[in-house]
């Protein structure tokens, strides 16, 4: 009888790998293209830089960086040298004076890395308007993809990800972040957000006040050492996160609205509001398509109620 352990046999059972070796990966030495490169950088863990962004970085003309310091960092931790250049920092405070060096050496057809402190440039981060006068001034604009807190916390959530909407920061005062939630929450899409990890609490507190059964995850510290990723309702979170807040770098998700079944108040109104502009046909077939509810139905209710409106003018008119 043969052994299924040793292959040969019906097993389903895979084979034994044989021990991972550590493995050479070669940077390469080529100046990459003129024009503009955006840089993604690692969120956490170091070495989620791409081989392409180390190319990049390392043959460049001219680096640049939100946070100079990680840059130089990042650079090191992969043993890739300056070489005598500079790095500039571009980042809100500074923009609108370090733009025009950039521009020209844009101008003169070097070639420019962008890296933002972490993530994917552009993607709540001040790279936007380089890239836009960049594109507007007719300079090619490469990326070199990578790390993304947005679609990182996406793909663990667990919650719909075929349709997501971005909303990056929300704003700090309560009357503006409660507003800015009423402008978003009833898209049916999965909505991503940054937070600071001291105002999630509020965050999750405001949502409570139209939707606390509310899908929510929230991730915090996504591919670093203490990475935690909480699911659970708006108000099960809400009740979880100490006054205090949390630590470290947060993203914060929300699933698609639930949909609640429409009463026969709900149509009522409905109906009403395109009455007044639209035929018994055309208004009942509207919604009828919006709630999704049976044709001939809505359009009884739409009678009547077109009747009703006809005879409540009839008497005021007598």
């Amino acid at each position: 009888m043969q052994d299924p352990a040793d292959g040969s046999g019906s097993s389903s059972r895979l084979p034994q790998a044989q021990p991972a070796d550590t493995l050479a990966a070669r940077i390469l030495g080529v100046k990459p293209e003129a024009g503009l490169h955006l840089i993604a950088t690692p969120i956490g863990t170091a070495r989620d830089i791409t081989l392409r962004a180390l190319d990049t970085l390392n043959g460049a003309d001219v680096l640049a960086a939100e946070d100079t310091r990680t840059l130089r960092h990042l650079m090191e931790i992969h043993g890739i040298p300056l070489r005598g250049r500079r790095v500039v920092a571009y980042h809100d405070h500074n923009a609108e004076r370090a733009r025009p060096a950039l521009m020209r050496a844009l101008a003169e057809g070097q070639s420019v890395a962008y890296a933002s402190d972490a993530g994917t440039p552009l993607v709540a981060d001040p790279g936007y308007r380089l890239a836009r006068d960049a594109a507007e001034a007719g300079y090619r604009i490469h990326s070199a993809p990578g790390p993304s807190a947005l679609l990182a916390g996406l793909t663990v959530s667990g919650l719909p990800s075929d349709r997501f909407m971005f909303v990056g920061f929300p704003p700090a005062a309560k009357g503006a972040k409660r507003r800015w939630i009423e402008s978003w929450a009833g898209v049916e899409a999965t909505v991503v957000l940054f937070e600071s990890p001291k105002r999630v609490k509020e965050l999750l507190e405001i949502m409570c006040e139209s939707d606390p059964e509310r899908d929510t995850v929230i991730c915090r510290e996504l591919t670093k050492k203490f990475e935690e990723v909480m699911r659970g309702t708006a108000a099960g979170l809400a009740r979880d996160i100490p006054e205090q807040g949390l630590r470290g770098e947060v993203v914060v998700l929300f699933g698609p609205p639930q949909v609640k079944p429409a009463d026969e108040g709900d149509i009522r109104n409905a109906l009403v509001a395109l009455l007044k502009d639209m035929s018994v046909k055309d208004a009942s077939a509207q919604v009828a398509a919006r709630l999704g509810l049976p044709r001939r139905e809505v359009y009884a209710l739409a009678l009547d109620l077109a009747k009703g409106a006809k005879e409540e003018s009839e008497d005021d008119d007598g």
